[in-house]
């Protein structure tokens, strides 16, 4: 063994130096940016340039003749973790205290929860709006598009001017998928006229207990009738994703049982086993996937004590690997910060959201501390750097299967589209196929065009009643909030002359002078929460004293009901020569007059039972109740 020197010893220890210098080098050069010790301080680092220095070729992801696959892989590959946390946050328009907001922080997407539109709801006042977004979104280093999300639950109804489409549960009325598509279809134009591109439905819950307030969300009790409505899939998608300019997101929701909640409570619990989880709330889902559905949306609910959003087995199991969803995943309304059942969002919240396969989070307002809490918990590896880039990969893929880099503004030429006269006509025909004549005795129905008619109840000249929830706000509202034609004007209309036509909200003019006295009446507009009923909700004081003072005229009385729901009304029904289900018909009130005058036979069929008391809800079809109409009753003319 040779002797060493000072000397040698010196020269070791400097060629050691040089060894970790050089491997240093190595790992600062090929380290993926999102690996956890790549700590991004803040949100306007750099992103990473595969290309290298010098390098002015376009990225490849910007090549619209690579696939689809390979763009992704290549965006991904040059996106910071800053860009990628970006992507997964889903803010509110009212979120911002400037716009550049998006720029700062990467969004991904934005959405106007419930009422929030622009200071000028018209096509032109939304379509800015969304343009202005789009441009802090594309001023991003990667100049990555916006997703731009809305509650266009029956038609986009929170644009002023827009058609007003019948709500799912009279949609479920008509038993008729291609109906709903091409109702989608024409949703999915007016949406797109705005440059909008994504849209919160169909609701494809399966309601089960009709004192639930989200009732009218859903097509049907019934799970097949339900998955034959997901046609509304491919209405608003396409058959391809972004095959047209009108070719919008859709979100199948609420995953997963919402409908069943014990007690109809919103955002409550649905008792059940797996089995009869899957037979009822699943199948519509497993229909939606089907049809390539892009987005789903998690539920508020629980499942047997488990906030869905938590819920790693439903979500990445079940929806993700079982049924092979590969879309991407979004919360509801802040539903993550519910998962630990403390006030906000915690970072258990996140990291239980995101592990359990939650792709983008719906913040909607608390953005900077979600990405900071998202952040700390991949860089401790409590989330997995594989995890975030699988999301990720989610949404980019629908982005750039959208167009959205090559068509990322509004197309304008399509708002003469909006509130236009074929949409109306559409419209039209929806509300009479939806329509389930309940009761006609002597044949009092069809009217006599010239027959001398008083029209009574508050539903009767009331576009915000008629229209319901999600209309030109969350709640809806009562009035003349957006155009469109009333029930008494569409009577008035059919009528061989409209002089023959009296008008009194009240009642109050009723007297056998008339031929037939119709009163249209039940509930006023609600949504979410301010739905949800102790009881079966029945008919008001005013109803009931409209009702009395018609039959006192002693003349034949059709009720026409309004309403989100079956309602509690056996113990007036008696009293009443014909009861029509209205449900919640939109801005095409002409097509109750249809129905009413012949001009279209009744062909709708109850997708709920009616209960014949308070006492027998929950009730659904099988389960040995004796309702006072079944699911699926339906009368016609003879």
């Amino acid at each position: 063994m040779p002797e060493f020197t000072t000397r040698h010893w010196t020269l070791i220890a400097v060629g050691l130096a040089v060894i970790a210098i050089g491997a240093t080098a190595i790992y600062l050069t090929t380290r993926p940016d999102d690996s956890p010790t790549a700590s991004q301080d803040t949100a306007s680092e750099d992103a990473a340039e595969p290309d290298g220095p010098g390098d002015d070729s376009p990225p490849a992801y910007t090549d619209s003749s690579l696939s689809v696959e390979q763009r992704v892989d290549d965006l991904l590959a040059r996106m910071s973790l800053d860009d990628k946390l970006g992507q997964m946050t889903l803010i509110d328009r009212t979120a911002l205290p400037d716009p550049s907001t998006v720029t700062e922080y990467r969004i991904g997407a934005v959405l106007s929860g419930g009422g929030s539109a622009p200071a000028d709801p018209t096509v032109e006042g939304w379509a800015d709006t969304y343009d202005m977004f789009q441009e802090h979104a594309l001023a991003t280093p990667l100049e990555v598009p916006i997703l731009y999300g809305v509650d266009a639950v029956h038609g986009f109804a929170l644009m002023h001017g827009a058609t007003v489409f019948p709500h799912n549960i009279g949609l479920g009325a008509t038993d008729d998928p291609d109906l709903v598509e091409r109702i989608a279809v024409a949703t999915a134009t007016e949406v797109s006229a705005t440059g909008i591109d994504w849209n919160f439905g169909p609701c494809v819950c399966v309601a089960r207990d009709i004192r639930w307030g989200r009732s009218y969300e859903s097509f049907s009790e019934d799970p097949e009738r339900v998955s034959a409505m997901t046609s509304a899939i491919t209405g608003l998608q396409g058959n391809d994703l972004g095959a047209g300019p009108t070719s919008i997101l859709a979100t199948a929701k609420h995953y997963l049982g919402d409908g069943g909640t014990a007690g109809g409570v919103d955002q409550g619990d649905t008792q059940l086993n797996e089995d009869e989880l899957r037979a009822i709330h699943l199948a519509p889902f497993e229909a939606a996937v089907e049809r390539d559905v892009a987005v789903v949306m998690v539920s508020f609910s629980s499942w047997n004590g488990d906030k869905l959003h938590g819920h790693e087995y439903l979500i990445t199991d079940v929806l993700k690997v079982e049924l092979g969803f590969d879309g991407f995943v979004v919360s509801d309304w802040a539903g993550a910060d519910q998962i630990d059942g403390a006030d906000g969002l915690s970072a258990d919240d996140v990291r239980a959201a995101i592990n359990a396969g939650v792709d983008m989070v719906m913040v909607p307002f608390d953005y900077a501390n979600f990405v900071s809490l998202l952040r700390a918990e991949v860089e401790s590896r409590a989330v997995p750097t594989e995890r975030i880039d699988d999301a990720v990969r989610r949404i980019l893929t629908a982005k750039f299967e959208l167009g959205l880099f090559e068509r990322p503004f509004v197309d304008r030429s399509l708002a003469p589209e909006v509130g236009g006269e074929e949409h109306r006509a559409l419209t039209r025909e929806a509300v009479a196929d939806s329509l389930v004549l309940l009761k006609n005795e002597d044949d009092v129905l069809p009217l006599d065009t010239g027959a001398r008619i008083l029209v009574a109840g508050k539903n009767a000249d009331d576009i915000g009643n008629q229209a319901g929830g999600w209309t030109m706000g969350w709640q809806g509202a009562s009035g003349d909030v957006t155009p469109g034609t009333t029930i008494v004007e569409g009577i008035r209309a059919a009528a061989a002359d409209a002089a023959t036509v009296e008008y009194s909200a009240d009642g109050s003019a009723a007297d056998d002078s008339y031929d037939v006295a119709l009163a249209v009446l039940g509930e006023t507009p609600y949504a979410e929460f301010e739905g949800d009923r102790d009881a079966v909700p029945a008919l008001d004081a005013a109803d009931r004293d409209v009702l009395d003072r018609l039959r006192g005229a002693g003349v034949p009385v059709v009720v026409v009901l309004v309403s989100g729901r079956p309602m509690d009304i056996a113990d007036e029904f008696d009293d009443w020569d014909a009861l029509v289900a209205a449900w919640l018909p939109g801005t095409e009130g002409a097509g109750v007059a249809d129905v009413l005058f012949g001009a279209v036979p009744p062909t709708g069929t109850l997708p709920m039972t009616w209960p014949a008391s308070g006492e027998q809800v929950p009730i659904n079809d099988g389960d040995g109740q004796d309702p006072l109409f079944p699911y699926g009753f339906g009368l016609t003319y003879n």
